[in-house]
Formats: C-alpha cells, structure tokens, sequence
C-alpha cells in the first residue's frame, strides 16, 4: 500500500489470493505474489489494519448438507420515503434465511436472496415478512433450478489494477 493509502498491483495480488485460498501460508503467499516473507506479512498485516481484510472464513458447500432452495426475490415497497427504505431494511436484517439484500435501479426496490430448505419453507418467511407489514406492496419469486457458474471471489485485479479505465 503506497504512502498515500492506494493500493498497488502486489496489494491487488495478495487481495486476490487470500479471497481465493485463505488459509495459505504466508511462504506460499509471498512466492506467489514475487515478494519475500517479511514484506508480504508486513503488507497484510497493513491490509488488515485499513480494512481491505474484513476476515478469514470457510466456503461451506451446502449441497453436502442436504437440499437447499436458493430463492431471488424483487420486493416493491408501497411507499418511497427515506424512512420506509429503513423500516424495511431493518426488518429483514434479522432473518437468518436472506442472505443478500440489493437496493436495485429498475422496476422493483430492492432483490433479495434466500437460502432455505424448500420453496415452502421460503413460502412461510415471505407470508411472514407480509404479516409484519413493514412495506412490501408486492414480490416476484425466482426459484432457482441450478446454479452451473457461481464464483466465491471478485476479479480485483482486472477491476482495479492501476493504470486501468
């Protein structure tokens, strides 16, 4: 990290390969990345400090558990202001099964995504959701066959590498 807080192409590097292999060593990390040892730790530990590194965890392969249903759904509030965007916001942050929620561009509000154990399963919390009344005009579920392309990292060198448009 240069002296001005921007990251360099070896940052990049080094971002890249703990998003793909987190638990490498830092030897292996170091070779890979054309650094020695002690520079390559010294970098994470800076990358660490400023946040770049949020944590450390485990991709889990759900499948090998047994059968999830992976739902999108578009949510529409009925009403726009600043305070029903937070409302909402604040009423599914607790709910264990809506991994990812999007604020989107378009025709709906938001785009959430559920992780359950069947579409009836995903029926209840939705029902649910709609008794709490915190919003929701209306909702479109996409239920989803098969995932054949999901990556568990960013291309942070091809989006961010300096000198890049």
């Amino acid at each position: 990290m240069s002296s001005d807080g921007k990251l360099d192409r070896i940052d990049l590097r080094i971002l890249s390969q703990l998003q793909k292999k987190g638990r490498i060593t830092n030897v292996e990390l170091a070779d890979t990345v054309g650094l020695s040892p002690s520079p390559c730790l010294i970098r994470v530990k800076r990358l660490e400090k400023a946040g770049y590194i949020v944590g450390y965890g485990a991709h889990i392969e759900l499948e090998k558990l047994g059968d999830v249903q992976i739902v999108f759904t578009e949510v529409t509030l009925s009403d726009h202001r600043r305070e029903d965007f937070i409302k909402f916001v604040a009423a599914i942050k607790d709910v264990d099964e809506i991994v990812e929620c999007h604020l989107a561009s378009g025709g709906y509000d938001y785009l959430l995504k559920f992780v359950t154990r069947s579409v009836s399963h995903y029926q209840g919390i939705i029902e649910g959701l709609l008794e709490r009344n915190i919003g929701i005009e209306k909702y479109f579920s996409f239920v989803i066959i098969k995932s054949p392309v999901m990556k568990r990292h960013y291309p942070l060198e091809s989006l961010f590498s300096p000198g890049q448009g």
